[in-house]
């Protein structure tokens, strides 16, 4: 993968981008597969949402490229 991942990227964005993105996502528990507002949602709202620095998973996905 040569994109790296962003704070401002939607989940589904990231999830296309790489096929290990929903393995580091279940290790932070967000299900954001099945998540409506995974189409819409940045890595930033949902980190904040459930209370998780997104910058902790920014430092695990931009590790899978």
């Amino acid at each position: 993968m040569s994109q790296k991942f962003t704070k401002d990227m939607t989940f589904a964005q990231a999830l296309q981008a790489h096929p290990e993105v929903g393995r580091v996502l279940s290790k932070y528990h967000l299900g954001c597969i099945g998540c409506m507002g995974a189409q819409n949602e940045s890595l930033e709202q949902g980190c904040s949402a459930h209370g998780l620095d997104v910058e902790d998973i920014l430092r695990d996905l931009n590790a899978l490229a």
